[in-house]
C-alpha cells in the first residue's frame, strides 16, 4: 500500500516565528518539529520528511539531528550543492530527495531541471549513493527530467503534483492526472521508484491516487498540519492514511 512520508517544516515554519533567536531545544521554543514527529510516527506515519534549506528558514541543523534521533525514516530534502551534500553524508539520512531553491519563494515552487544540470547532479547523487542514502530528485512531470533522472543514476523521483492540486477546472485537473500518470507509467517502465507530492489534500487526494499508478510513497505536510490545528496531529495523520487504505 501506499506510504506516507509527513513533512514537517511547517512546524518549525510557526516556531520560528516567534523563537527564531532560540535554540532548538530552549524550553520556550515550541512547537517542537521532534515531539511533532513523534506524534506522527504513533499515528502510523511511516516517514518523516524536513527540508533543510539554505537560508535555514525553517528546519534547523539541530533539528535534523534531533529527527535522526527518533530511529524513524528520515527523508532530507535539500539543494544540490556541495555544503548541503556534505550535511547530509554527515547526518545519514535515509533518504535524500534533492529539490530546487529559490530564496524568494515561499515554499518550493517547481521541479528539479535535472537535464539542464545533469553532471552536478550526478555527482550529488553518486556521492550520496555511495554513503548508502538513497537519493530522490523532485521534478515535475517532464518526458525529458524523468530520463534525466534516471541518467544521473537517482534510483527513486518524487513527481511534483502542484499543478494539478492548483487546478481550478475540471479539464485542467484532469490534463495535469493524465500528464502524472504518463509521467509514472514512463518511470516505473525505466525502473525508477514513483513518490509524489506537494499540494496534495484531503480532497484531492483520492482522486490522484486512482489516476496514478506505480506510487509508493506521498510526501504530504501542509495539509495534515492545517487539519492538526483544528483535530490534532495524531487525528489529522490517521485520516490522511485512512485515505491511503491504511485501517
Amino acid at each position: 500500500m501506499l506510504k506516507l512520508g509527513l513533512n514537517i517544516d511547517h512546524v518549525a515554519t510557526l516556531r520560528q516565528a516567534r523563537y527564531r533567536d532560540y535554540a532548538v531545544d530552549h524550553p520556550l521554543a515550541e512547537p517542537s518539529p521532534a515531539a511533532a514527529a513523534k506524534i506522527a510516527l504513533a499515528a502510523g506515519a511511516h516517514a518523516i520528511t524536513a527540508h533543510l534549506r539554505e537560508d535555514r528558514r525553517h528546519i534547523q541543523d539541530a533539528d535534523v539531528a534531533l529527527l535522526q534521533q527518533l530511529g524513524a525514516p528520515l527523508n532530507l530534502e535539500m539543494a544540490v550543492t556541495a555544503a548541503m551534500v556534505d550535511r547530509a553524508l554527515a547526518v545519514q539520512p535515509r533518504d535524500v530527495c534533492l529539490v530546487p531553491e529559490n530564496r524568494r519563494e515561499v515554499t518550493t515552487e517547481g521541479g528539479l531541471g535535472v537535464s539542464g544540470q545533469l553532471d552536478r547532479v550526478t555527482r550529488a547523487a553518486r556521492s550520496l549513493s555511495a554513503a548508502g542514502i538513497t537519493v530522490s530528485l523532485f521534478i515535475d512531470p517532464d518526458e525529458q527530467q524523468i530520463r534525466a533522472a534516471k541518467a544521473a543514476g537517482a534510483p527513486c523521483i518524487e513527481l511534483h503534483t502542484g499543478a494539478y492540486a492548483n487546478a481550478l477546472a475540471a479539464a485542467d485537473r484532469d490534463r495535469r492526472l493524465a500528464t502524472l500518470r504518463d509521467a509514472a507509467e514512463l518511470a516505473h517502465s525505466l525502473g525508477l521508484q514513483v513518490n509524489a507530492g506537494h499540494g496534495l489534500n484531503y480532497q484531492n487526494l483520492p482522486r490522484f491516487i486512482a489516476s496514478v499508478p506505480h506510487l509508493d510513497t506521498l510526501n504530504i505536510g501542509h495539509a495534515v498540519i492545517s487539519r492538526a490545528v483544528y483535530s490534532g496531529l495524531a487525528t489529522a495523520v490517521k485520516d490522511l492514511l485512512g485515505l491511503l487504505g491504511w485501517r
